[in-house]
């Protein structure tokens, strides 16, 4: 357990910390819910996020009717040690409505979701989609894609319009995120990448 879960502020909620729930893929917003001292631990030891219900006076885990849980990546506290930042992955829709998030608009990278796509399609290779024919061509053919519409982005900056740019562009992001994934590799780690880069 980190230091700042040591000295969490217990007392101030009379023993409930609210706990903000975040998709650790696209960091989307899922939900609010409350922990105890008990929910903390079973989360810890189970690495599925769980809450205690002010309604039904229990412990609940979330997804435990459903089956959609919420996969535990980290936890921590805020600047107060009275709130709790949990990033997880969810197993299905997180929402009672069928929806991603509780918050009908809360905002996500749309590079992390597509990100996610490519590699689902490259898991699942649909009849009749673009990335599976992609992916079905090879690492080979995936990369000379890369380099085409890098060239044709590159051409598009120097001899056309913003709009043309931004169109080479967007193909070009996209065909890179093919092959990472092609390679086994995400968006994710390019990020964990330049993170590093940046610190240095």
């Amino acid at each position: 357990m980190s230091d700042d879960l040591q000295t969490l502020d217990w007392a101030k909620g009379d023993g409930l910390l609210p706990a903000i729930v975040q998709d650790a893929g696209n960091l989307r917003v899922l939900m609010l819910g409350y922990m105890n001292a008990e929910a903390l631990a079973a989360t810890q030891s189970s690495g599925h996020v769980t809450f205690y219900s002010r309604s039904k006076q229990r412990l609940w885990k979330k997804g435990e009717t459903s089956g959609h849980v919420l996969e535990l990546v980290s936890l921590q506290a805020d600047c107060d040690n009275d709130t709790l930042l949990v990033l997880a992955r969810p197993q299905g829709p997180t929402c009672h409505l069928q929806r991603d998030s509780c918050f009908p608009e809360a905002p996500s990278s749309f590079l992390a979701d597509l990100d996610a796509l490519v590699a689902q399609r490259g898991r699942d290779r649909p009849a009749g989609s673009y990335t599976t024919a992609l992916f079905e061509e090879g690492v080979r053919r995936i990369a000379q894609k890369v380099g085409e519409e890098g060239v044709e982005t590159a051409l598009a900056a120097v001899a056309q319009d913003d709009a043309a740019l931004l169109g080479e562009s967007a193909d070009l992001v996209f065909h890179l995120l093919v092959l990472l994934r092609a390679r086994g590799l995400s968006l994710q780690d390019v990020s964990a990448l330049l993170r590093d880069r940046h610190k240095a």
